[in-house]
């Protein structure tokens, strides 16, 4: 009997996201694994410290859920419904992510610890996907003389 491997082919800060992309592997006849999901739905707070929910498939059908996922991953967009240009290499695969890097964030982090309060602060900034540039969600509306 040949031992299967799941392997990790995305990574969501949420699970909902994580079992969107789920069903739509599962409706392609892909066997799919979510881990920690559990985790993340009883305490959303550690989704970063502990990588977010890992969505898994088989090795075998690694390539077909990556290609799957990629036809139906949504980059961000402005208020327009414009696609949200990286200013570092000007492609439109840029993603939206929340931290908490800065000390506006650890505070607020200690204080809710200390106090058992909620929300906690939270920084939102955009990665590009190909060049893995960070900028934040306020930026010019103009990138090289051209609207974005």
């Amino acid at each position: 009997m040949t031992k299967k491997i799941f392997v990790t082919v995305a990574k969501y800060q949420y699970s909902s996201e994580a079992q969107i992309a789920k069903g739509r592997l599962e409706a392609d006849g892909i066997k799919v694994f979510l881990s920690d999901n559990l985790t993340i739905d009883t305490d959303p707070l550690v989704s970063n410290a502990i990588g977010g929910v890992k969505l898994k498939v088989y090795s075998e059908n690694e390539q077909d859920a990556r290609d799957i996922l990629k036809s139906i991953k949504a980059y961000s967009v402005d208020d327009n419904g414009q696609p949200i240009a990286c200013p570092n290499c000007g492609n439109h695969h840029v993603e939206l992510f929340s931290s908490i890097d800065s000390f506006k964030s650890l505070m607020a982090f200690l204080f809710g610890i200390i106090t058992f309060t909620l929300p906690f602060h939270t920084r939102y900034k955009y990665v590009c996907d190909d060049c893995k540039t960070e900028f934040p969600v306020k930026q010019d509306k103009y990138f090289k003389g051209k609207r974005i």
